[in-house]
């Protein structure tokens, strides 16, 4: 176990790595950030010294493990146009992002692992079909597509649920199916092929013939076994989630981290943007970490393999 452990705790620091130097990197490719805080009337005695400021008069290296430094503290620089702590505007916008992200994640375990079960033991019949058809369709239509439907029809036409904004149980109803949809769809494909394979080997078969139920023989053997692969896949899929939110976000103007990054966009306001990424980013590597941490206490063939 503590050989998996450092092996995992090695993997998520090259991938720390690898993404800081990635923001870092795009976040100069946008320019020199001078010209966002100034106008071209600017004296060059100024402007030196501004650069100055932003550390800019140093080697890349020597920038990079500064913004490394402020990041580890939490200090993710200041907004261009609302003049605050991008930590604090981040932070503020956090929860909207992880209750849109929590009920997007409980819409699709609560619908695609009964779905898959279903599918998987009425194997061929109508009840199959119809799971495989919902599987393909979670992957085939967009979630942009899917929330525009929605309130289409849902709201604007039929006039039962609102159509935007953080509030009560309500206002969740769309943007979470919007979001866990194609969620969804993956676990409902991957907790039916799990149960196919264990419905089909020899100690189910054995279970069978000795006379054990139908009902002990799904949830007892054959789901238990086959969890542990849907178990991976729903820890991805919150981290998925939160970025996914993007999108979802701005169709339904959801005051989250996702409509936050878009208007950074918009407003060219990088500092916000950069925030954003660094928030999503170790929010997705804390997610596959933990699930490589239970999945490893689930099966003992990951801890000693």
């Amino acid at each position: 176990m503590l050989s998996f452990l450092r092996k995992r705790l090695i993997t998520s620091l090259i991938a720390v790595f690898i993404v800081t130097v990635v923001i870092f990197v795009l976040a100069r490719l946008q320019g020199d950030p001078r010209t966002l805080y100034t106008d071209e009337n600017l004296s060059k005695e100024t402007y030196d010294a501004l650069g100055a400021e932003l550390g800019l008069d140093k080697p890349l290296v020597y920038q990079y493990f500064v913004f490394i430094r402020k990041v580890a503290v939490g200090d993710l620089g200041k907004s261009i146009h609302q003049h605050l702590p991008v930590f604090d505007i981040v932070l503020a916008r956090l929860p909207a992002t992880a209750k849109l992200a929590a009920a997007g994640f409980l819409f699709s375990v609560a619908v695609g692992v009964p779905l898959g079960v279903l599918s998987a033991v009425k194997r061929g019949s109508g009840w199959d079909l119809a799971g495989r058809m919902f599987a393909v369709l979670g992957h085939a239509l967009p979630s942009f597509w899917i929330a525009i439907m929605m309130i289409f029809i849902i709201s604007v036409k039929l006039d039962l649920l609102p159509t935007s904004r953080d509030g009560g149980f309500d206002h969740f109803i769309l943007p979470s199916i919007a979001l866990g949809w194609a969620a969804a769809g993956g676990q409902m494909r991957l907790v039916r092929s799990a149960m196919l394979e264990v419905l089909d080997s020899q100690y189910v078969m054995l279970a069978r013939a000795k006379g054990v139920t139908k009902e002990s023989v799904i949830f007892k053997h054959a789901l238990r076994n086959a969890i542990l692969a849907p178990l991976t896949f729903a820890g991805l899929t919150l981290g998925g989630l939160i970025t996914g939110a993007i999108i979802t976000e701005t169709v339904f103007a959801w005051p989250g981290l996702g409509l936050l990054a878009i208007n950074a966009v918009t407003s060219s306001d990088y500092a916000v943007l950069q925030g954003v990424m660094i928030f999503i980013t170790f929010f997705y590597l804390f997610v596959s970490f933990a699930v490589d941490m239970i999945y490893a206490w689930a099966d003992p063939r990951i801890r000693y393999g």
